[in-house]
């Protein structure tokens, strides 16, 4: 005897299907905000020219990081630009800082309530959990029902995939604030707003920026996974290398993929110590 199959796959669908028919204006409404970002981010990035945005970009590495990791940003950014990936680059970097801002907008406050609220806390991380383990490619699926082709569901898919590690750790960071600390600022009079903004996050601080750091990280990640959904940028490069069988161009995009890692990685890394 066999058992009735559960309509899972068939649940999802019809949720998905129900979302897409009676939620336009609401998907339309984040569609419209995500593009204003997105646009904004690559013209500021993209209006200096790429000499003097490298300038730039190496001088904020020495001033959050160090002297070491400023020259390492000028060889490699001028390499992408002198291999004629800027303008991608540039496109890739728009995108990943627009999920990440979208992502620490959402998840510090989650972190934060978390932390705060043990019943909040208990729902948050089985969401979170699902969202880690489940594969990467599942979040083009409803990202592009709802947002069609572009770089709109690769923001949105992206922001899915980097936000658990934010929430996390935030959670972790004012959760694990010493008691001591708690116990002083109360003793002066601190309200809970002044107790959250004055002690408990300025101690948890490292830990966010930890859970900054691993949100970019990730959201690079999905660089290459969100081409193929038409977001642009590096990952649509390396794509045409995979389909097209060109290994120079795979492997250049790649390399810039990297460098790009590298340099958001030390400078987000410092800026968390500092």
């Amino acid at each position: 005897m066999s058992i009735p199959k559960i309509p899972v796959g068939q649940l999802f669908e019809k949720i998905i299907n129900w979302l897409t028919d009676n939620a336009e204006v609401f998907f339309d409404a984040i569609s419209n905000s995500v593009t204003a970002i997105l646009t904004g981010l690559e013209f500021v990035l993209l209006l200096p020219h790429p000499v003097l945005m490298i300038a730039i970009m190496a001088a904020l590495a020495w001033w959050l990081a160090s002297r070491n990791i400023a020259i390492f940003s000028a060889i490699g950014l001028f390499l992408i630009y002198n291999m004629g990936y800027w303008t991608q680059t540039m496109e890739t970097l728009a995108l990943v800082l627009a999920a990440v801002l979208i992502s620490l907008a959402l998840g510090i406050p989650m972190g934060i309530w978390a932390a705060k609220k043990d019943m909040a806390e208990r729902i948050i991380r089985p969401v979170l959990d699902v969202m880690q383990t489940l594969p990467a490619f599942v979040y083009l699926i409803p990202a592009v029902l709802f947002f069609k082709l572009g770089p709109v569901p690769g923001v949105i898919a992206t922001m899915i995939f980097s936000l658990p590690p934010v929430v996390r750790l935030t959670c972790l960071g004012i959760r694990q604030v010493p008691e001591e600390i708690r116990e002083a600022a109360i003793s002066f009079g601190s309200n809970p707003r002044q107790l959250l903004l004055k002690a408990e996050l300025p101690v948890a601080l490292p830990s966010i920026m930890a859970g900054v750091n691993q949100t970019i990280m990730l959201a690079l990640s999905m660089v290459v996974i969100s081409g193929m959904i038409g977001a642009g940028g590096l990952g649509n490069e390396v794509l045409k290398g995979i389909t097209q069988l060109k290994i120079d161009l795979g492997f250049e995009a790649g390399i810039s993929i990297v460098i790009l890692a590298i340099y958001l990685d030390r400078v987000t890394q410092h800026l968390g110590q500092k």
